[in-house]
């Protein structure tokens, strides 16, 4: 399977600028596909081929004066841009069709050089490489200075340079894993468990265990309001309001990432500590429109269980999402009684068949695993046949716990 390693770089002033001139290029290309294949569209014409667009846009306009400056840049940057606007083409016409997977999407939109997000794509084809002091060395802009975290597992396939709304820096490597390796790293569990997600606790384990929910974004607020009444009051255009909207962006970013490493040290920890883990399929769209919305984004659910997913197949385990409608709040897990439905300020209740008296999300993560069918699991066994594919993320801590960690 495929992951991306993003590491830190830090590129002096001369290869800031060089990255800044491959981001402009790499977007005029991006335009000029999209503006050809508008052109042909309205005038009735077939869209021109792939090896056409590459030697109409790219080849050939180095050779003008209007686009000489494309020839400043690695041609695989360029490249690379053309093809993420057939790329974003092609979905668009799946997504009319009905053939493209998850929601729809629309046409390929102009970028603007104020974006807040800048990215360009080097394959092999460009021979970059990786110095022995440990720098990126980037054709047509230099070494660059990389803050390696850990230990790339295999060579890498290609490399996205990001800048991102806090004017850092990233080197995002595409690696291919070897899932038979990754699995003798981590040991078959003899312990399966289910997941219940909320917002007073991160979540609430079957076995009785609470995550506290770390609530980032709540506690940094009181600061990013003030950063962001300082950014309204600035004039538009000047120094100073540029120095508060960067301000403003690195207090954001801040958040992201706390978040970010917070989940991937949680979902590492449950994948290294349980051969199958169950959770439910909430629809966080629908509670985001909700009173509850800024504690929902604050949890970053979806964030937590697309890892769960890409680090479960990776290393070997059984994720099974049950059905969002699944009465997991309602049900007694020791009679199996429907109790119906409760309001969210209940948090313990009595089952009116048997009598025992339950936790809500305790109760409700005892179902979640019951419903999964990971109750009564084999030691070292798979618990659910079949495959979950991965989504490529953005990887941030994958090494595994070196030590137990507590509850």
């Amino acid at each position: 399977m495929q992951l991306r390693y993003a590491f830190r770089v830090y590129p002096d002033a001369g290869q800031g600028l060089a990255l800044a001139r491959a981001f402009g290029c790499a977007r005029v290309v991006f335009h000029d596909v999209v503006r050809a294949r508008e052109d042909a569209r309205k005038a009735g014409r077939p869209f021109q081929t792939a090896a056409g667009l590459s030697r109409k846009l790219i080849t050939e306009a180095k050779r003008t004066a209007e686009r000489s400056w494309l020839g400043e840049v690695s041609a695989v940057v360029l490249q690379q841009s053309r093809r993420d606007a057939e790329t974003a083409h092609r979905n668009f016409f799946a997504s009319l069709k009905g053939t493209h997977k998850g929601p729809r999407v629309g046409p390929p939109r102009y970028k603007s050089r104020k974006d807040a997000r800048q990215s360009i794509r080097f394959t092999a084809n460009a021979r970059w490489s990786i110095t022995d002091s440990g720098g990126l060395n980037l054709p047509k802009i230099g070494a660059v200075k990389v803050k390696w975290s850990r230990t790339l597992p295999t060579i890498p396939t290609s490399v996205t340079v990001i800048k991102d709304a806090a004017v850092r820096y990233f080197a995002s490597f595409v690696v291919d894993t070897d899932p038979a390796a990754d699995r003798v790293r981590m040991p078959d569990a003899d312990r399966t468990v289910g997941i219940d997600l909320g917002l007073t606790h991160f979540a609430v384990l079957s076995d009785g265990t609470k995550i506290d929910s770390p609530r980032f974004l709540r506690r940094a607020e009181k600061k990013m309001k003030k950063a962001q009444r300082e950014l309204s009051r600035k004039q538009k255009g000047s120094k100073n309001r540029d120095r508060a909207r960067l301000k403003v962006a690195r207090a954001h970013a801040k958040v992201a990432d706390a978040r970010r490493e917070f989940h991937h040290q949680l979902s590492t920890r449950l994948i290294s500590e349980n051969q199958g883990i169950a959770v439910e399929d909430l629809s966080v769209a629908g509670l985001a429109r909700t009173r509850l919305a800024k504690s929902v984004h604050d949890a970053g659910w979806s964030s937590f269980v697309g890892m769960l997913k890409y680090k479960a197949e990776r290393y070997g385990r059984t994720l099974v999402v049950i059905g969002r409608f699944e009465p997991t709040s309602q049900t007694c897990s020791t009679c199996g009684v429907k109790d119906g439905p409760k309001p969210l300020q209940v948090r313990e209740w009595a089952c009116t068949a048997c009598g025992t008296v339950h936790d809500r999300d305790h109760n409700a993560a005892i179902n979640v695993k019951q419903a999964a069918g990971l109750a009564a699991s084999a030691c070292g066994a798979p618990v659910r046949p079949g495959a979950i594919p991965a989504r490529r993320e953005e990887t941030g801590s994958h090494g595994l716990p070196t030590e137990p960690r507590a509850a």
